[in-house]
This record gives structure tokens, sequence and C-alpha cells, in this order.
């Protein structure tokens, strides 16, 4: 038996390094080789030492080898030296900084195809309004963080006079049947939604499962809102079958709560562990669609977009039995998603829209205004170089701190009760005047969209003070 036990300085002696292979060495020996004289043990491993790289596959000493090799080197993917081409709707109003944003993903060795819509302004990663088509890969910064964002509305047989004869009793509608930000209902409306199997075999999802539940028919903060409003129908062959003229109309904007901002982390957080990028790039890693990982986090997204959904359709079935009618027609659209879609070619893409509406031949949409401007029911005209696309809005002009440093609650007040609107809630950083205009916005997509119809909102609720007691 050996009776001279290893220690740290019989290592440094041969020419280990202080650090913790030495601490690695002296256990192997001590549990392989108890039998084996100290000379044969420093012998062996001064040979380990030598050539590390030679015993990576050894069942006994690959620990060691791992621990004195060098650090492995993370591999940075290179971007392409040149962006893509990509069409630009609305040029004039888009800042420098949104530009070079979609440069950035435009050199991705992933992406295909890109377009700026007119609203397009700065985010993380992709900027909000821009739109990504890649090739077998998914980016969840591309998608956002609360995907599946919407718009949903409902167009009701009610003289629009309601508006004004009984705006009481509509906001009190909207104060009983909304909640907004951490606000949820006391008792939740149970949905199909919370059965679906993702919640049980995708273990970020699962956790995630009671949160969902308790946020079912919710919206967000920031600029979700649930307003009612006037619709008139312009187009006499309207997709709802019903006469030009106008429409008692609820419309809804809101996402995936808080299961889809922890998906999107969750997701984005190991799309950079995996995918490393240039320090610039760094928010657009992607998922392989061909890696288990790809596949989880498109059945978790698309489970958000479906949650998302669930939640409009709560909000607008509370309205609907508030009113005592059910609704005529129904329109609704996502953005904040990734679609699988074909190209010219006919070959299958992944096309991101982060704040962009699905304008494929024939598909309706919304694309609203803000709080005291108008939004339009839209028919999609299928433009290639948009990539099917439209804008989601307005877009920002002004940041929320700088919309809180420059406005006054006088001003906006004054500005909202000239345009004939009565807000419930919200902050300064969602007043109008932070917004593009609405009308050049739709004049610099005219190639991508038709109108069907046109909505202006008259009480409209956000999240903010709450200045009424609400009731389950």
């Amino acid at each position: 038996m050996n009776t001279l036990t290893l220690t740290g300085k019989d290592l440094l002696e041969i020419g280990f390094k202080p650090g913790k292979a030495i601490g690695i060495a002296i256990s192997i020996m001590e549990e392989t080789h108890p039998e084996t004289s100290k000379e044969k043990q420093l012998l062996l491993l001064a040979k380990v030492l030598a050539s590390p790289s030679d015993y990576q596959e050894d069942e006994v000493l690959a620990p060691l080898a791992e621990a004195l090799l060098p650090p492995k080197q993370e591999e940075i993917i290179s971007l392409m030296p040149e962006a893509k081409e990509y069409t630009i709707y609305g040029a004039a109003g888009i800042e420098a900084g949104v530009l070079s944003q979609m440069d950035t993903a435009m050199r991705l060795p992933v992406s295909v195809g890109g377009a700026l819509m007119p609203d397009a302004h700065q985010g993380y990663g992709l900027p909000i309004g821009g739109v990504l088509a890649t090739k077998d890969a998914v980016i969840p910064y591309a998608v956002g963080v609360d995907i599946g964002c919407r718009m949903s509305m409902s167009l009701y047989a009610i003289d629009a006079d309601i508006l004004t004869k009984q705006s009481e009793q509509l906001k009190r509608m909207l104060l009983d049947n909304t909640r907004f930000g951490t606000a949820t209902f006391k008792n939740p409306k149970d949905h199909a939604i919370m059965e679906r199997p993702e919640f049980a075999a995708i273990p970020v999802v699962k956790s995630l499962k009671d949160r969902a539940y308790s946020q079912l028919g919710s919206s967000g903060g920031g600029n979700h809102f649930v307003e009612f409003g006037v619709v008139e129908l312009h187009d006499a062959q309207n997709e709802f079958g019903l006469p030009t003229g106008h429409y008692l109309a609820a419309l809804s904007h809101s996402g995936s709560r808080g299961i889809g901002a922890s998906i999107a982390g969750h997701y984005t957080k190991l799309a950079m562990q995996n995918c490393r990028l240039p320090q610039e790039a760094r928010h657009l890693a992607w998922l392989d669609l061909n890696t288990a990982e790809g596949q989880e986090y498109w059945l978790a997204m698309n489970l958000a977009g479906d949650y998302a959904s669930a939640c409009h359709h709560q909000i607008h079935e509370r309205l609907a039995t508030a009113l005592g009618e059910q609704p005529l027609a129904v329109v609704e659209n996502h953005h904040n998603f990734a679609w699988k879609e074909k190209d010219a070619a006919g070959n299958e893409v992944i096309v991101h829209r982060k704040g962009a509406t699905p304008a494929g031949q024939g598909v309706l949409g919304i694309i609203p205004g803000s709080m005291a401007t108008p939004g339009f029911i839209v028919r999609g005209k299928g433009e290639a170089s948009s990539l099917n696309s439209a804008s989601h809005g307005a877009g920002r002009v002004m940041s929320r701190t700088k919309a809180k440093q420059t406005l006054s609650l006088p001003q906006v007040q004054l500005y909202l009760q000239e345009a004939g609107v009565e807000v419930i809630g919200s902050g300064l950083d969602e007043a109008p005047m932070v917004y593009k205009d609405i009308r050049q916005v739709m004049q610099s997509q005219q190639d991508l969209v038709e109108v069907v119809g046109t909505f202006n909102p008259r009480i409209v609720r956000m999240c903010g003070d709450e200045m009424y007691m609400e009731k389950d």
C-alpha cells in the first residue's frame, strides 16, 4: 500500500500551477490509484500535464484534462458584411436609430428578408414596426416581450348616440368589466385555454399556469386600452355583410400578460447563451427551429398568443353582456408574433412582426391611432415587399420619459376635450401628442392596405388611477 500521501507541493514541483487542477489531481489519485506509488502517480500526472488534450476522453483522467486545458473561447457568430436590402415605408418619419437597428437585423446570417413599417420606432433587438423573415430560426426579441399583443373590435346594432346620452353608464361598464396592470378579477371566468397540454409539457409554462389563470380577461398597462367609439363603415362590399353607416363599437388592445413576458424572458436568455452575437446584435440571438429549444419556444409562443386572444374574448363577452346585445361582427388581429409563411419563391420562412399587422391579400385587421385620433379597419393587399405587413398603429415620436417632462395635465385635458374624448386612467406618457399623425402613417401605406371603416374613440379606459370602486 502507498503510505506516502500526494500533496499540492508535490504537484507544484512537477509544474502544476496553483488552482483547482491540483485538488482534482489529488482526488483522482486517492480514489482510483490508492495502491500506486507516489512516484508513479506523479509520473502519470506529469504526462497529463504535458498533453491534457490526449486525456480528454479518458474515463478517469478527463476531469483533470479539462481543468488543465485553457478555457474555451466563446465563439462569436459573425454578422454579414452588408445588410440585405429591405423596403422602408414612410421613410421621412423614421429616425436614424431605427434604421441602424434594422440594418443590424438584416446582417444576421439567418435573415432572408425584411421591411420597416411607417410607425417604426426604436425597441430592443428588432425595432418596433420591424418585419423580419428568417430561415429555420426564431428570434424571441424579434417577436417581443408582450407575445401575441393584439387588437379586437366588436360592432353593435346600437345607435351611436348612446355615447353622449348614456356616457356615464358606458364608463361604468368599462370600470366594472375591465382590469388593467396589476388589477385582476377576484373570480376569473374559466376558459378552455387553461386546459392546453403545453401547461403540463413545458416546464417554464407549467410554472406560470396559476398566474395565467388569475390574469384571465384582464389587460396590461402602458398603451393597452379598452374603449367605446363610433365605427363608420365605408366599404359596401365589407366582409361583415353590413350596410355602410355608423355603429357603436368596442375596441381593445392588450397582450399575453405575465405569461408572455416570462416566456419571452426565459427563451431570450436561452437564445443569448447559445447564440453568441456581436454586442450590437446580442438581442437578436435566435433559436434554431430544428432544436428542442426552438420547438419548445414555438409551442410556448403560440400558447401565449392564444392566451392573449382568450383574454380579449372575455373582455368582449363581459361588455356584450353589460350592453345586453350580441355583436354584429368581430375583427381581431395580432402582432408581436412569428408566423410560418411562404416567400415569393415558395420557400418556408419565419416572419417576425414586432409591432406590425398581418396584411396578406384579403386579411382584415385594425390599425389604431391614439386615444384622440381615428383608427382604421383595413383589408390587406398582400404586398410582397412589405412581407404582407402593415403598421400596427401610429408609432411614438416621444419617449415616455420625455412626455412626462414635456407635457402638462391641463394641456392634455384640453386636447382631449377638444377631440370630444373622455379618458379613464392613463398618464402623460400615453397622451395623444406622443404619437405620429395616424393619417400620415396611413398615407404611407396605401399600397399595403385599403380602408374598410374608420373608428373614432369616445370613452377610453387605460391603466391609471382608479377613481371609482370596482366590483367583480
